[in-house]
């Protein structure tokens, strides 16, 4: 199976390293500068599951990709509002037999692949990483998290996802993969925990242990998640029981440092996500009557942070 990763940052990239460590046939899909420097420094992983260098990367750059020829999948992790740009550059690459799999957060994104590429070659996934991109080019993965869950829209199990099961499984990764009949539903599972979670820490400013050590902390992240459930509920996707105890709990959890990677975007004075993972979200809930206070005021301070931004320059 010919894998081409659209990039090499830090979620992609990850993905991608370990499975060319475990024997896959990957190719990344990067800039010309990027490239360079993959070719001159290698692809350097810095983990708790073990560090990994590949010397020489197989790489390619948009102005070469018609030449590689159609790949079997299409790893895509890239940020929402890099989507259209992400899928004109990797169409070279898709062919009658390429399948595609994003692991972008929210839903939007499929609808989007699926007018560009047709329904029928776009997969559900999703991931859940904790890794950066220093300004060096490394990619540090800072625990030992790193599952990727991966499935056909429709619930099947079909040639082509038990071959990418089987590819995502051979040579023992270093990450968790997982093949999911329920995949759509653990997509919307994963948006509920992430917009309420951001929602918060974005909204606060802080980590869960500091809202949730704060008067009306814990109910203000109640609250966020009630919404958050209610639009998944309305949307055909109740959360599972134990799905949404276990996110309650991580959402209010005393002393917890955990943060949103939105909040660090911010802090960072870097772009966010705010259009397809609240927005979208509350767009779904008025669709379905679903009042969204919490997350309007969200919404309000992300739109707010881009527009100081964008006057900042």
């Amino acid at each position: 199976m010919r894998i081409l990763v659209v990039g090499a940052g830090a979620t992609g990239g990850y993905y991608g390293a370990r499975l060319a460590e475990a024997g896959a046939d990957v190719t990344f899909l990067v800039r010309p500068a990027r490239a360079e420097r993959l070719a001159a420094h290698g692809l350097k992983v810095v983990s708790p599951l073990g560090d990994l260098h590949l010397a020489r990367p197989n790489t390619v750059t948009t102005d070469s990709l018609e030449v590689a020829g159609a790949f079997d999948l299409v790893l895509l992790s890239c940020k929402a509002y890099d989507l259209v740009s992400a899928m004109e550059d990797v169409a070279p690459a898709v062919g009658e037999g390429t399948a595609i799999l994003p692991v972008l957060n929210g839903m939007a994104h499929l609808d989007a692949l699926d007018a560009r590429f047709g329904a029928e070659k776009v997969l559900g996934g999703c991931c859940a990483i904790g890794a950066t991109l220093t300004p060096e080019g490394t990619i540090r993965h800072m625990s030992e998290l790193c599952s990727i869950t991966y499935g056909e829209r429709d619930g099947s199990t079909s040639a082509r996802i038990a071959a990418l099961d089987t590819v995502m499984r051979e040579g023992t990764p270093k990450f968790q993969p997982r093949l999911s009949d329920k995949i759509i539903l653990e997509m919307w599972e994963k948006w509920v925990f992430l917009a309420s979670l951001a929602g918060g820490t974005t909204l606060m400013r802080a980590a869960i242990g500091d809202i949730v050590a704060a008067p009306g902390g814990a109910d203000l992240m109640g609250a966020l998640h009630a919404e958050c459930t209610a639009i998944a509920t309305a949307s055909g996707f109740a959360p599972r029981e134990k799905v949404a105890a276990g996110a309650r709990s991580q959402l209010t959890a005393e002393g917890s440092a955990f943060t949103a990677s939105m909040l660090r975007d911010i802090e960072g004075k870097s772009r966010i996500e705010a259009d397809h993972v609240i927005g979208d979200l509350i767009a779904r809930g008025r669709a379905h009557g679903v009042a969204t206070p919490m997350l309007d005021l969200t919404y309000t301070g992300l739109k707010a942070y881009e527009a100081r931004r964008a006057r900042e320059g």
